[in-house]
């Protein structure tokens, strides 16, 4: 992910082998991550269980927040792709009880939003 990309506000993904081992602590014995996305110095990641947000704070970001949504809560979503003057595709997720989008994150145009859709499409079914 290019420094321009992360301070626009998309999202690249990342490596999932290696999401895998940074974040085995937070998995069941039988969660594997399925695709795994970077923003900056947030990530999310999409196992085969549940979304789970890694929200680092503060100055250091030594502070991380590790927000999980099974995907029995995924109500709806929606993917916009990228066009030829909007250079970012964007998800949004919403959760159950909520009329409102929980979640809004963008992409680069590089990321193939297809993909990240399949994968919701079939856990949340």
């Amino acid at each position: 992910m290019g420094l321009l990309d992360g301070l626009m506000g998309n999202a690249s993904e990342v490596d999932v082998s290696k999401a895998q081992q940074e974040f085995q602590q937070l998995l069941s014995s039988t969660e594997s991550i399925e695709k795994s996305y970077v923003l900056i110095r947030d990530m999310f990641l999409f196992t085969n269980k549940r979304l789970i947000l890694v929200d680092k704070q503060g100055m250091t970001g030594k502070k991380v927040e590790y927000f999980s949504i099974p995907y029995r809560a995924i109500s709806r979503f929606s993917i916009e792709t990228a066009g030829h003057f909007d250079y970012d595709a964007e998800l949004k997720i919403w959760v159950s009880g909520n009329p409102t989008p929980v979640i809004q994150k963008k992409f680069n145009k590089k990321l193939n939003i297809y993909e990240l859709q399949s994968v919701l499409a079939e856990y949340c079914a």
